[in-house]
């Protein structure tokens, strides 16, 4: 295969090492391992005929390739799901969720921990449990479980609203909290209580079970038969908790079983978290399959990426429906990353062998239901694009699109928002928001500048042109857009095109959805291009435009309600934005800083009595400051 960019004949070397292919853009488009890297470089520039038609896209897409010689097959592993991570390549397989699982997390990194629902990226200082099937049954077990282990349940606003009035909630009242926000527990004992939560939630619910009939047995004997009802109503719910998970397996085994459906185009993938030989969890994930991958590459994929997550335990053992290629590295590599041997094998026979099984049939029924909910929306998606590309006379199909709003109240709270659409379809780790500062300006000047401050990151190199050995990649923020959008009509894009002119841009096209008859406009045109109300370009443009318009809002709305909050404080002599957060912390709403004592105010950090008593005479006496 001839292409540009090819290695010079024994310049790549034989060791193993990581490799990256590169866009005209300079960005990552995907990132692999070797343990040869002559051998497998060389396997994309064979003839083109053998090689299969992602592949072949990939190829054809790159501008240039490089690499990085590792020492080891372990460390090449770990470059390559570093390097996964950072650049988010196109062509890589990448591990979805089918759906946002919720989690128990109990916030283990403060001082007084609190169990909850948490969704998305992990948080450090977070020990979860679960996944559960919906945040209903969560809250379910909670209620169950705060009768043996009454730890905190509530929001740290109402922990704090309990520990400044002195007196704890409904939930204390009933035995479901230990209330250590008025000092009913130590901080110690608290601990020692949430440890037995969360090893009962880790599988050890023999211990409990244990301790919990003893001291029944005991209370018993003793004549304190409300207390020994007491206890077997705890006991009560620790068995309902118990009997929602399967027990599969016997009490010692901690494992994962992992399944696989998939076609040439896409893959659905099951897990069961197993512990304590109960099914503790059930997560999915429907990946596409941009580069050509076989059964045993999606499980190797699949093992750096979830357990390179940092948070994601790995257990003892890991039950796969086909050992990776690299089986001895990735095993040493789930090794280093639990502490101790992890055993990565394929079941044959027994309970775990038909555990397997019924894994596979989850993830063949995931497969099938992705594939009925996206069919339409993938089509859909393809035609916007090419009837967006017809319409507005576009040399391709803009893959990447960015949409501009501006929002403000009168000149006040001025933000704008950035959305991309890549394929149709939201990116939003890629959404930018800006605060336009100074003086009042109106929607034509706010977004000029957030055009100049967005343009301004575009590197000084165009697209296309020759790509140097020390060249910085595009990430994010720098990546050029195909298509650039801006919420209104003929004046909005007429403030863009000189925006453009100013900054030399002519590489993107520029465009604006207006509200009133949603017709699109195109710099320089007296008419704007009017589709069919039942387009799918149209749908699509409306999505991007709403989205926006979304984004932006709130913000404004975020930013106002702020400078609300604060205006009964303000033109106050010496009470700057710090100690007027320190005082709203201290005291919650202006209606209670008005009430406070002098020597309320004079306990919150940095207002001595001067200011005390000047906040007392603006808030009691406001009809006095008026000039």
């Amino acid at each position: 295969m001839s292409v540009d960019y090819r290695p010079a004949p024994g310049t790549i070397p034989t060791q193993p090492g990581v490799y990256r292919f590169r866009d005209r853009d300079r960005r990552v488009i995907y990132v692999g391992k070797a343990k040869n890297l002559r051998n497998r470089l060389n396997s994309y520039f064979a003839d083109e005929t053998r090689l299969h038609e992602r592949t072949r896209r990939m190829v054809n897409t790159a501008r240039s390739v490089e690499w990085t010689v590792v020492g080891t097959e372990v460390e090449a592993l770990q470059l390559e799901w570093t390097w996964i991570k950072e650049y988010d390549p196109r062509f890589n397989v990448m591990f979805k969720d089918d759906k946002s699982y919720p989690w128990l997390a109990v916030t283990v990194g403060d001082e007084f921990p609190r169990a909850q629902v948490m969704r998305g990226t992990r948080r450090k200082g977070v020990r979860y449990f679960g996944p559960f099937g919906s945040a209903w049954a969560i809250r379910q077990t909670l209620d169950l479980l705060t009768r043996v282990f009454p730890i905190r349940t509530c929001s740290d606003t109402e922990y704090k609203r309990c520990n400044r009035i002195g007196r704890p909630n409904l939930l204390a009242d009933i035995g479901k909290c230990s209330a250590p926000c008025v000092g009913r527990i130590s901080a110690e004992e608290y601990r020692e209580l949430v440890g037995a939560f969360c090893a009962f939630m880790s599988g050890d619910t023999a211990s409990v079970r244990r301790r919990l009939i003893a001291e029944m047995q005991e209370a018993s004997e003793a004549l304190e038969f409300e207390k020994a009802a007491r206890l077997r109503d705890d006991l009560a719910a620790l068995d309902k908790v118990l009997e929602q998970q399967v027990v599969v397996l016997s009490e010692d085994v901690d494992c994962d079983v992992m399944a696989v459906a998939d076609d040439d185009l896409q893959a659905a993938v099951q897990v069961f978290h197993v512990r304590g030989g109960r099914i503790r969890g059930q997560r999915g994930w429907v990946i596409e399959k941009p580069e050509l991958v076989d059964l045993p590459g999606i499980v190797e994929r699949f093992c750096m990426q979830f357990y390179g997550e940092q948070g994601e335990v790995i257990p003892r053992e890991v039950l796969v429906p086909a050992l990776p290629g690299d089986i001895e590295a990735i095993t040493e590599w789930l090794t280093e990353r639990r502490g101790s041997k992890v055993d990565l094998r394929v079941p044959r026979r027994g309970d775990k062998r038909a555990l397997a099984e019924t894994v596979e049939k989850n993830a063949n029924e995931a497969l099938q239901r992705h594939k009925l909910k996206r069919a339409g929306d993938l089509t859909a998606r393809s035609k916007a694009l090419e009837e967006l590309a017809d319409a507005l006379d576009l040399p391709e199909a803009p893959l990447r699109i960015e949409c501009y709003d501006v929002s403000q109240s009168q000149g006040d709270d001025v933000v704008a928002s950035m959305v991309v659409f890549e394929d149709g379809l939201p990116r939003k780790s890629e959404y930018r928001r800006f605060v336009i500062k100074g003086e009042k300006k109106d929607d034509l000047s706010s977004l000029q500048e957030t055009l100049r401050r967005r343009l301004s990151k575009l590197e000084d190199q165009p697209a296309g042109s020759p790509l140097e050995e020390d060249d910085e990649p595009r990430k994010g923020f720098h990546y050029p857009p195909q298509l650039l959008v801006v919420d209104g009509g003929q004046p909005q894009v007429a403030a863009a095109e000189r925006v453009f002119a100013e900054m030399g841009v002519d590489t993107i096209n520029l465009a604006g959805l207006a509200k009133r008859l949603e017709e699109i406009w195109l710099p320089g045109e007296d008419y704007p291009v009017i589709l069919s109300r039942t387009s799918e370009a149209l749908y699509l443009m409306q999505r991007v435009r709403d989205e926006a318009h979304r984004f932006a809002i709130s913000l404004h709305r975020n930013r106002r309600r702020k400078r609300m909050k604060f205006s009964a404080l303000d033109g106050i002599p010496g009470l700057g934005e710090s100690k007027r957060k320190a005082l709203l912390r201290r005291f919650g709403s202006v209606k209670r800083i008005r009430e406070a004592s002098l020597e309320d105010l004079e306990a919150v950090p940095g207002i001595g009595p001067k200011l005390a008593e000047s906040l007392q005479t603006h808030l009691r006496n406001p009809e006095d400051n008026t000039d």
